[in-house]
């Protein structure tokens, strides 16, 4: 399924469950929530959920009648982990080849699908800066080639972003990447949210 990951894990769906609640450690799922998702029996489900929290990756809450899962940041596997979902998923492609040359960018994160950890083909990107769109055509471009998904992107202006916020603030988001600059500036935007994923040189560190 992921070359990535499948050398060390043979179950396809313990992949997806790692995918999925790995990506954006802060989401979680239930188990008939995953089962759906997957197209898989909840008792299959059940059972990788099983073993993923007897090993102490994932943490679980139970939320009214059903039990929610998520990654287990305390972990000592939690940051190898992290990390290599974001790269079989072309996470750190998209830093390196799309965000890193884009120029004067100041925010940039993941919309949607793939801010929740679900590997649907289609990403959707939120940039805001000041971006030429024929070089970003380009980039995205090249990087869907590599990746093996498409990238849908949002382009915003600083003042755009200020007025769309509330209402992109309802979605679920993932952060990739923010100018230090912008961090201090934009009220609301804290710094621990833009340091989940390793940013580019420009990027807070």
């Amino acid at each position: 399924m992921k070359d990535l990951f499948t050398g060390l894990i043979t179950s396809k769906t313990r992949i997806r469950i790692l995918m999925r609640l790995f990506l954006n450690p802060e989401g979680n799922a239930y188990l008939r929530e995953l089962a759906e998702e997957f197209a898989v029996s909840p008792s299959q489900v059940k059972d990788e959920l099983s073993q993923l929290s007897e090993a102490g990756l994932l943490e679980s809450e139970k939320q009214g009648r059903q039990i929610h899962y998520r990654a287990n940041r305390r972990h000592p596997l939690f940051p190898e982990l992290h990390s290599m979902v974001h790269k079989a998923l072309g996470m750190d492609r998209i830093v390196d080849s799309v965000i890193e040359r884009l120029g004067r960018l100041e925010l940039a994160f993941l919309l949607d699908d793939y801010a929740e950890g679900r590997d649907t083909g289609i990403i959707d990107l939120a940039l805001v800066g000041d971006i030429d769109p024929a070089n970003l055509a380009d980039l995205v471009r090249k990087t869907e080639r590599y990746i093996g998904r498409k990238i849908r992107t949002l382009v915003l202006t600083p003042e755009e972003y200020t007025r769309m916020r509330p209402v992109l603030e309802k979605r679920p988001t993932l952060p990739l990447w923010a100018n230090r600059d912008v961090v201090d500036r934009h009220d609301g935007v804290a710094k621990h949210d833009w340091v989940s994923f390793p940013v580019g040189r420009e990027g807070w560190s």
